[in-house]
């Protein structure tokens, strides 16, 4: 088989991709831009992508193509509808990164929550040990035990983050964006009331045509003056100017991103503006990336390729 790994540097260079070797002649880019696609892509039969943007366009001359593995559980990038129509099955990866992420989901929370870096400057300046008493919490904050922990979307990652939020004795309460939930174990919500009652609010929902801008100003005008935003889903799920107003007005009290609305993000962003991070963290979509899930990632992805070749369905989406 003739495999093309278009972004080989997603998973970063401490994790071996030469598993991939025993299916045949591979071909590795560390990484590939929508210009780059098409050519790379003409002669592959197998195409592990993260990314890039598989379509009718990139596709119309990868005439052998019959598969296309995401390094990822999402697949945005992909037309399913197109492949489908190909032929060409497509196959993500299922929970890899669903503990990686929920942890990182309560380091967002917290560092806001606790106002981390305030404290931690505090420290580093040389302001603690100039003063004359043992402790200083001059800007209050509270705990999470007795609060309302929102959630949309729960999949694998909203149901391990829904068991930390109620260790740490929240009350959760969940919205289905897609209206499929079939989860029992915690109270499901409109969306309005969602935004009403939840003191912490994380996201954990794909993008789709139902998620995209779910988070609007309107949203936020909703939300409790005292809530803290999660978003470790997809960045467009979350309309940035709306959120920047919402920050910057105060309809919210912070919020903690590991994804925007464009990646990388954009200097013109208006979230790049705040440079408060008592009120907003950013990290650069790295909620996934835990050495473990990293190399589930590429484990789980040569899992799908040998079921394929046996003629097995192991996590396809299009069929």
């Amino acid at each position: 088989m003739k495999i093309v790994v278009l972004e080989r540097n997603s998973v970063g260079l401490d994790v071996s991709v030469d598993i991939f070797k025993a299916f045949g002649e591979v071909t590795v880019y560390p990484n590939t831009t929508a210009v780059d696609v098409k050519e790379k892509v003409r002669d592959a039969e197998i195409i592990i992508a993260n990314k890039a943007p598989l379509n009718s366009e990139t596709l119309k001359d990868a005439h052998d193509v019959k598969l296309i593995c995401e390094f990822a559980t999402g697949y945005d990038n992909v037309d399913i509808t197109y492949c489908k129509s190909r032929g060409i099955k497509v196959a993500n990866i299922v929970g890899y990164s669903t503990d990686a992420v929920a942890q990182h989901t309560f380091a967002l929370c917290l560092y806001v929550l606790e106002k981390l870096r305030h404290y931690d400057d505090y420290v580093k300046s040389g302001a603690y040990a100039a003063q004359d008493r043992f402790s200083n919490f001059d800007i209050p904050f509270t705990e999470l035990a007795g609060k309302t922990w929102g959630i949309v979307g729960m999949g694998n990652i909203g149901r391990k983050v829904a068991g930390i939020a109620e260790a740490f004795g929240c009350k959760v309460i969940f919205y289905s964006a897609s209206g499929n939930s079939t989860c029992t174990e915690y109270e499901r919500v409109e969306f309005d009331k969602l935004l009403k009652e939840s003191d912490f609010l994380s996201i954990h929902c794909p993008l789709s045509d139902k998620t995209r801008d779910l988070f609007d100003l309107e949203a936020f005008k909703k939300m409790k003056k005292s809530a803290i935003l999660i978003n470790v889903a997809r960045g467009p799920v979350v309309n940035d100017a709306a959120l920047y107003t919402a920050l910057a007005e105060n309809y919210i009290a912070g919020a903690g991103l590991d994804v925007t609305s464009t990646e990388p993000m954009k200097s013109s962003n208006p979230l790049s503006k705040i440079m408060d991070s008592n009120k907003l963290i950013i990290t650069p979509h790295l909620a996934w990336a835990s050495n473990e899930a990293r190399n589930r990632c590429v484990s789980e992805t040569c899992k799908n390729i040998e079921a394929f070749l046996k003629g097995e369905n192991r996590n396809i989406v299009n069929l």
